[in-house]
């Protein structure tokens, strides 16, 4: 029988939505075009070539590597791509993602990345058109709502605030705006202007973000509540610290 990857525990709607977001086995929900991508992350120019940090893989020649015989490269790394980020602030009001939960995904479901894992923010740092798949593949799948998440690589405040009155995460820097009731994004993700307005669509309602969360609240589905998840926590928890004691 074939192994299946188990990924966290519990029977609630968060433990499985954890499950799908560790996974990669997400809905897709909206189209983001490469060039829109290109305008909210801010490293380059839309239709610009990659800018590169060393020529491509296959024009170095490379001593012989047996450890580089057997790993393929990565898209970027082979083309030579420099690095560049991707940085996304999830509200804690029942936002589809967290931190901790984007960098799962990211480790487990690509190679070559550097996940950045912080209480507010969550940062991935790859190669220029490997981090583009990663940014692509969240901001277009259930693991993002437009007005519950945003791109924000500088000025991050706002997670853990309450939400306004048209249910949009507070920004300092207000790059994500309410037009026309979908969400559209007018500034980079930095904070700068960009030349045209890049609409995610319509905002998650209030029951589809609590039925999509990965965030355990008491107001929605309690932590408490997770028999197999808090055995789990515990016994973690008892057996890291027993190890602690260098019990003989």
């Amino acid at each position: 029988m074939a192994y299946e990857a188990q990924y966290y525990p519990g029977a609630t709607s968060v433990a499985e939505n954890r499950r799908k977001h560790m996974s990669g086995n997400v809905e897709k929900l909206r189209e983001v075009s490469d060039d829109d991508l290109t305008l909210v992350l801010g490293h380059r120019a839309p239709g610009s070539d990659y800018p590169s940090t060393h020529p491509p893989l296959a024009e170095m020649g490379e001593p012989e590597c047996s450890v580089r015989e057997m790993v393929e490269p990565t898209p970027g790394a082979k083309a030579g791509d420099r690095v560049r980020y991707v940085q996304f602030v999830d509200s804690m009001y029942n936002a589809p993602s967290t931190p901790y939960f984007r960098s799962y995904a990211a480790a487990i479901n690509y190679r070559g990345v550097d996940p950045g894992t912080l209480s507010g923010r969550q940062v991935v740092e790859a190669r220029e058109r490997d981090m583009e798949e990663i940014a692509k593949f969240q901001l277009e799948t259930e693991m993002t709502c437009p007005a519950l998440a945003s791109l924000r690589g500088a000025t991050v405040h706002g997670h853990s605030l309450r939400l306004p009155e048209d249910g949009i995460m507070f920004d300092m820097l207000d790059r994500c705006r309410l037009e026309n009731g979908v969400v559209i994004m007018h500034k980079d993700q930095v904070g700068r202007a960009i030349d045209k307005k890049v609409d995610f669509g319509k905002a998650m309602s209030e029951d589809e973000a609590a039925k999509r969360t990965t965030i355990y609240r008491v107001d929605n589905v309690a932590f408490r509540d997770d028999a197999e998840v808090i055995e789990w926590v515990h016994t973690v928890f008892e057996k890291r610290t027993a190890y602690g004691f260098k019990p003989e």
